[in-house]
């Protein structure tokens, strides 16, 4: 795989809620000068990073529910309208765990209903927290997902107890088909961790260490 095609999967995210604006503004420049797909942000800076963004390929990513998704559907859906309106390209909610532990499935489904019809033609990305979950809730939440035609199926927040694992990322592929996007996200913080969660069928990356891979990838881009 060519190296473009690698940082072409990179949503470049800080989520962290003590980021600074000069952060902000760079994590952007960043994503700029590396070719990153987007950045990954909370809503709040959504506007600064437009302004940096305008002219470039970028775009801004945002989060809704989270990181604990526990919150009223209506709201999520809400946010994700405030957020697109604000100038959101993508959104990535995160589903109710607690509905999904208690196989409350009709309850998940209308959750993420509610989300991806706030999102009309924004892509919506589908936030497991699958170090949660079990095989067969991921499983189930990966089916649903399939049905409801959402964007990506996304492993984790990055601020639970595990991130991504090649084994979920690997499951989730099977389960969704080639059709729907696998984001892993927590934990892809080296070149050789991104390639091995591509390698298992991701296809798009979450991660605070894009400069890092980027890097990685230009000190052996002989071999890509």
């Amino acid at each position: 795989m060519k190296t473009k095609a690698i940082v072409k999967m990179i949503d470049h995210t800080a989520l962290n809620c003590d980021k600074s604006e000069s952060e902000i503004r760079l994590l952007c420049q960043e994503a700029v000068s590396n070719e990153f797909y987007s950045v990954c942000i909370n809503a709040c800076h959504i506007p600064l990073a437009k302004t940096i963004l305008e002219n470039s390929n970028v775009k801004i990513c945002t989060v809704v529910g989270f990181p604990l998704g526990a919150t009223l559907s209506s709201v999520k859906a809400f946010e994700a309208a405030e957020a697109i309106k604000a100038g959101a390209q993508e959104i990535d909610m995160v589903i109710n765990v607690g509905w999904a532990k208690s196989a409350q499935w009709d309850k998940v489904t209308s959750d993420i209903q509610s989300v991806l019809n706030a999102c009309a033609e924004v892509p919506l990305k589908v936030i497991l927290e699958t170090c949660l979950l079990t095989h067969d809730e991921i499983v189930t939440l990966c089916e649903i997902c399939r049905e409801l035609k959402v964007a990506f199926v996304k492993t984790s927040t990055g601020f639970s107890k595990n991130g991504a694992t090649v084994e979920d990322v690997a499951l989730m592929r099977k389960i969704v088909g080639k059709d729907i996007g696998v984001k892993a996200s927590g934990g892809v913080r080296d070149l050789q961790t991104a390639l091995a969660m591509i390698n298992a069928g991701a296809n798009r990356l979450g991660t605070s260490s894009g400069i890092a891979i980027a890097n990685g990838l230009q000190d052996n881009q002989a071999n890509y």
